[in-house]
């Protein structure tokens, strides 16, 4: 009985053809032709069966058995133990000069290809045509560093007098948080971000004004700005700094902070690179090293949302300005 063509291709179709060959003492030649194969094909299946048995019918991996630019098994390592810390593989890729691809196909290859969205539907996203349609700003709570060690407070202390005495002997009221401001663009996520005592009206308002002169500076006129319903975005003394300010004021849905996603975003990356990104002294040391993360954000720190651009490229293209 002459086989199909393409049945010799699957595995049964190889176990007849071996059959033919091995059990009913066929030639190669004779075989092949009732199969609707080559020689050279029913030569190869023969010589695997014979090899391997059952196994060497089984189809074989594409990929070659040895490669001559393989990725060093330490530069590995260190991209696992990064990863394991929530690099991003863009980030991974500036940090040590190497293509996305390259980095996402060693990532994919250990196990650690996605970290963040395993088994979820992708998010749902929105981008403002024009700069300055719409401002996203949000505030979040930071512990105080205290004493010489880096030390930081994750409880408010009430008892204002209650002090501490540091080595040099200087003492230290131990309170608990700062409220870090943060402002970030819509359109091109242009960002400006304050570290403030407090997350009162009045302070809300004073880093508002603050914020819109930012964008002014870069061109950009600040239309409306979206908020949660925290205090401070709720009073009255809020709502009519907006209308002086000339902006209208937008509000989240309650339990819905998705819908200021691109500043919950943003603070995470915030916390990530700045506040925890590194070992400070002191609060004031942790603070002034704010304005140069902010710089490198908005200059150059590659966005995948920008088409891996900085945000303030986006803002020259979107005005006109290839500089």
């Amino acid at each position: 009985m002459k086989l199909h063509a393409n049945a010799a291709l699957s595995l049964n179709g190889r176990r007849r053809l071996v059959r033919m060959v091995i059990e009913e003492g066929r030639s190669i030649a004779s075989a092949a032709s009732a199969a609707g194969v080559s020689e050279r094909t029913c030569s190869k299946w023969v010589c695997r069966y014979r090899a391997a048995g059952e196994l060497g019918l089984l189809d074989r991996s594409s990929a070659p058995g040895r490669v001559h630019n393989r990725t060093d098994e330490r530069l590995v390592a260190l991209l696992a133990s990064l990863r394991r810390l929530r690099f991003t593989a863009p980030e991974l890729a500036d940090l040590f000069g190497m293509p996305v691809s390259t980095i996402s196909g060693i990532l994919k290859r250990i196990g650690l290809g996605r970290l963040g969205r395993l088994g979820l539907e992708p998010a749902q996203r929105y981008q403002r045509a024009r700069p300055g349609e719409l401002i996203h700003i949000d505030v979040k709570k930071l512990g105080r560093i205290y004493g010489g060690a880096g030390k930081r407070i994750t409880h408010a202390r009430r008892n204002p007098r209650l002090r501490r005495r540091d080595a040099a002997g200087v003492d230290r009221r131990i309170i608990g948080w700062d409220a870090v401001h943060v402002a970030i663009d819509d359109a091109t996520r242009l960002a400006y971000v304050e570290v403030l005592p407090d997350e009162r009206a009045t302070t809300a308002i004073a880093f508002l004004r603050r914020a819109i002169a930012f964008y002014e500076r870069h061109g950009i006129t600040v239309e409306r700005v979206l908020t949660d319903n925290g205090a401070p975005y709720v009073s009255t003394a809020h709502a009519i700094a907006c209308r002086l300010l000339g902006v209208r004021h937008l509000r989240t849905r309650p339990y819905r902070p998705q819908t200021n996603g691109k500043a919950e975003r943003f603070i995470r990356t915030l916390l990530a690179s700045w506040a925890y990104g590194a070992i400070y002294g002191s609060t004031a040391e942790r603070t002034t090293a704010l304005d140069g993360w902010l710089w490198h954000y908005n200059h150059h720190r590659k966005h995948s949302a920008l088409g891996r651009q900085p945000p303030i490229t986006r803002l020259n293209n979107l005005l006109g300005s290839y500089s």
